[in-house]
């Protein structure tokens, strides 16, 4: 079973919601799932705790998603939004120097480069392709 990595934006609740959502497809279509803020965690609301040290708890993060990364076989990289998530530009990064397949979706039609296309170092990543819905990421997963 290929173990996939979920890199996108979970910072609200329609965020987490989707990436949910998202996960569960991808787990009905026989994939193993690391959904970040699922395996991780999210640092704010471990951070309400007041007993937990902000430092420690990044550290453990950062750690925790990371070996996700090296133990993945693929990323998908979540592009919706008026600019890719800093954080999964990062994953997305570190998935492609490791040698990991990187498949961009993207179902939001906004663009702000005049080119109509996103960063080219971050489609270079995803081999200059990006799904834009379930049945082009299906296809694409399965010849991954």
């Amino acid at each position: 079973m290929k173990k996939i990595y979920f890199a996108a934006p979970l910072f609200n609740e329609m965020e987490l919601k989707r990436n949910e959502e998202y996960t569960d497809i991808l787990e009905k279509w026989g994939y193993e799932v690391y959904l970040p803020q699922r395996e991780a965690g999210l640092s704010a609301q471990i951070l309400k705790d007041e007993k937990n040290d902000k430092l420690e708890t990044n550290r453990r993060i950062f750690n925790t998603d990371l070996n996700g990364i090296k133990n993945c076989d693929i990323l998908i990289f979540f592009l919706d939004g008026r600019v890719p998530d800093e954080g999964a530009c990062v994953e997305l990064g570190i998935a492609y120097a490791l040698g990991k397949k990187c498949i961009g979706y993207k179902t939001d039609d906004r663009n702000l480069d005049f080119t109509g296309d996103d960063n080219l170092f971050i489609e270079g990543c995803m081999d200059f392709k990006v799904m834009h819905n379930l049945d082009e990421l299906k296809k694409e997963l399965e010849q991954a």
